[in-house]
């Protein structure tokens, strides 16, 4: 039997009803094809195969970072914009709202953003809903879409204010949100420090449960991955994670420095997270973590999430070079102080057409957060063996390992679960 065949009788034979639906004339080709490059990657035993994809579909999936499924733009829409004078700032925010948006009120996207949710088995994202930055308006806007998607799409996908609310949508067989802000809001007037930190309750009233101290750069709080500086945090840093403690906002620093983290950490007197990272003994990259950065969000009760972006696991890297990373933390630092945040999502297949629509574009400088060093730029992969959609088969591969079943439940959503509810208790 040769692989096509494999994943045709056993992938889909193995399935619970309702994580997929078997292959038809109308199947979605760009999740099919993820999924034979995961099974070609990992190559499962019948039995491993089966036993991962039923364990999945009885756990709470909980990602710690990431993306739901975006939508295609509107590409005639688009370069109407364009035609008419838009500025790139205009056209890149206009592209971000029909990515985020459209599966509301375009019956093609919606369908193909369920399949999406359902080929993944994910049961809530630790979603990024809010743009990088301190400036409160830049960082509502993520969030506004995001609220708009869960408010119009409740009976599919909800926004969660609380973990008991995940543990429901789990139940009930929906999905839900709990939403990421990518910085801390900041009042920018410079009043006071209470002044200044005034936003980060507003937010967290709004629905936000986590913020980045720093996203790569420098700002107020604390230097950024990026900063060959290293300088760590400032005391408005500590100031303000205070404020998140006492809120009930994780503390997240996965675009941090290295000194940052460590002491951030020693800083929150909460469990804190790296939500999406990766293992700088592998794997030495800016948005990597060493072992004592691991150390310090360990002992605060926390987790670092691995991601599934390449240039942070390693050269050629593969789904078995992410579960090597999620081997070595749970190996090195026990299970309890490691989840998954993929920092991808998958995209609608009309998304490329659409975009071949759009001639001509507005030219832009390179924004200053989102400035990498040369060789670090990551991008996020939509398809292959790492992409959104292959959920269950991170499962398949854990199992394959070794890990014991109760490992792999904390894995896939526990941990994420238990700073989510320690972020609020009182």
């Amino acid at each position: 039997m040769n692989r096509r065949e494999f994943v045709s009788s056993s992938f889909y034979a193995a399935l619970p009803l309702g994580l997929a639906a078997a292959p038809s004339s109308n199947a979605n080709e760009g999740i099919e094809r993820a999924r034979q490059a995961g099974m070609d990657v990992l190559k499962p035993s019948r039995k491993d195969l089966e036993h991962g994809l039923e364990l999945h579909a009885h756990s709470l999936v909980f990602e710690s970072y990431g993306f739901s499924p975006t939508s295609a733009v509107d590409g005639d829409a688009l370069q109407s914009a364009i035609d008419a004078g838009a500025s790139a700032a205009e056209v890149q925010d206009l592209q971000e709202e029909m990515w985020m948006t459209r599966h509301v009120t375009v019956p093609a996207e919606q369908k193909e953003y369920k399949e999406a949710w359902e080929a993944g088995g994910v049961t809530c994202i630790f979603q990024n809903a809010g743009e990088e930055g301190q400036d409160p308006e830049r960082l509502m806007k993520r969030l506004a879409r995001f609220t708009y998607t869960t408010d119009m799409l409740s009976n599919f996908v909800f926004k969660a204010a609380v973990a008991d609310e995940v543990v429901e949508a789990k139940k009930q067989k929906k999905h839900c949100l709990y939403f990421s802000g990518n910085g801390v809001p900041l009042a920018q007037r410079w009043v006071s420090v209470h002044d200044e930190l005034a936003y980060i309750r507003i937010f967290f009233q709004l629905g936000i449960r986590m913020m980045h101290l720093t996203y790569n750069r420098r700002n107020v709080l604390a230097d950024g991955c990026a900063e060959s500086a290293n300088g760590g945090l400032s005391d408005m840093g500590r100031a303000a994670i205070a404020e998140m403690n006492r809120v009930g906002i994780v503390v997240d620093v996965a675009h941090s420095g290295w000194r940052t983290s460590l002491e951030a950490a020693k800083a929150s007197s909460r469990p804190m997270v790296a939500s999406h990272s990766s293992c700088a003994a592998l794997n030495r990259h800016i948005r990597s973590k060493p072992d004592e950065v691991i150390r310090a969000i360990a002992d605060t009760g926390g987790y670092v999430g691995i991601c599934c972006i390449p240039t942070f696991l390693g050269r050629s890297a593969d789904l078995n070079a992410m579960l090597d990373h999620v081997d070595y933390i749970a190996r090195n630092f026990g299970a309890d102080r490691v989840a998954i945040g993929t920092d991808t999502g998958y995209r609608s297949r009309a998304d490329a057409a659409e975009n071949r629509k759009v001639t001509a574009r507005p030219k832009f400088r390179p924004r200053f957060e989102n400035f990498w060093p040369a060789g670090t730029y990551a991008t996020t992969p939509q398809s292959g063996s790492l992409a959104w959609v292959n959920w269950p088969l991170f499962t398949v591969g854990m199992v394959q390992r070794g890990h014991s079943d109760s490992d792999i439940q904390k894995i896939l959503g526990g941990n994420v679960l238990r700073v989510a509810r320690a972020a609020l208790e009182r």
